[in-house]
């Protein structure tokens, strides 16, 4: 089993050693700080976030999304035919994000994630996994007023994110993962997403991953698991529902198990943690199995993100004894 990371990772902490990014944002806001001194600070939070994951035994880390503000400003903002607009709430979330407003053709400039994940990969005593917003995702929580419809944007999207991943890829990136929990929200639009998640993969030689939290795959019917990824990516703890789906499971793919719940401060017990890879071998074995978090951890106090963790790898170690 390969213990891994879903993306994001509590920014501040009370035992920290590196500067506080919040602090240093506020002073770079007020003209009081450089962008090459935040960038500095972002820099060691970075490397002071993948020091965890490594001391905690995750197999597979990332750089905990420190540059983010979000999913979407981080990629749109980059993305030629994006402006940034006021403050919209994030699913169901007690989180806003500057939702993305397309004002005219989408066009891919140049790397986003480029450097974070080359500063990830010279930081890191682990392999780096990188993260992407898909484009179903990102165009769901984006408004247009430049397309005609929905399809013209998340296709446009997808060729984007399609050349951002073969530059990732280009540059060393051996597992990309892309995030879409939008369309558990909108099955209606499941062929538009087939569509985009075969522009997206086009001449893709990495581990491919999607991950889908804050609900279930249900409602999307058959064909899900047959989408070109090597390893899918399920919340375990938002959808419950997702245990009926292990039986279509195929033997040639990965199933990313998120079943430590990444938005509830208590900690789960290795026993439980156990007893939920045991419900999943008769359907995947073990060397097939990726354990993680049922999405970010950013929101969690940062001593509870890494408990977690720690019990995530624990478990892993536990059930590959006794199962």
């Amino acid at each position: 089993m390969i213990t891994t990371m879903v993306g994001s990772y509590p920014k501040i902490g009370p035992n920290s050693k590196a500067p506080n990014l919040r602090a240093a944002i506020g002073r770079f806001d007020r003209g009081l700080i450089s962008q090459d001194e935040l960038r500095k600070v972002e820099e060691q939070v970075t490397t002071e976030i993948i020091q965890d994951q490594a001391q905690a035994g995750i197999d597979l880390v990332t750089d905990g999304q420190v540059r983010w503000d979000d999913g979407q400003t981080y990629f749109a903002g980059r993305i030629d035919g994006f402006s940034i607009n006021g403050l919209i709430r994030y699913f169901d979330t007690n989180t806003y994000y500057r939702q993305p407003v397309a004002h005219g053709p989408l066009r891919w400039r140049e790397p986003i994630a480029l450097d974070d994940f080359r500063l990830a990969v010279a930081n890191s005593p682990r392999p780096v996994k990188q993260v992407i917003t898909g484009p179903y995702t990102l165009a769901r929580l984006s408004r247009s007023d430049h397309h005609s419809d929905l399809t013209q944007l998340v296709t446009e999207l997808a060729e984007v994110l399609n050349q951002e991943a073969r530059e990732l890829e280009a540059n060393g990136a051996t597992v990309i993962q892309f995030d879409e929990p939008a369309i558990l929200k909108h099955p209606e639009d499941y062929h538009l997403f087939c569509d985009a998640m075969a522009r997206l993969t086009r001449d893709l030689r990495a581990t491919l991953c999607l991950y889908t939290y804050f609900g279930g795959i249900a409602s999307l019917g058959a064909g899900f698991f047959d989408l070109p990824f090597h390893v899918f990516g399920l919340d375990f703890v938002m959808g419950p529902a997702n245990w009926g789906s292990l039986n279509q499971f195929p033997a040639d793919r990965s199933l990313a198990l998120g079943i430590v719940d990444a938005r509830n401060t208590r900690l789960e017990t290795v026993e439980e943690l156990v007893e939920s890879v045991r419900r999943v071998v008769p359907f995947v074995s073990l060397d097939r199995i990726y354990l993680n978090p049922s999405c970010g951890l950013e929101f969690l106090p940062r001593d509870v993100a890494y408990n977690k963790l720690a019990l995530l790898v624990e478990a892993a170690r536990r059930a590959q004894e006794v199962l």
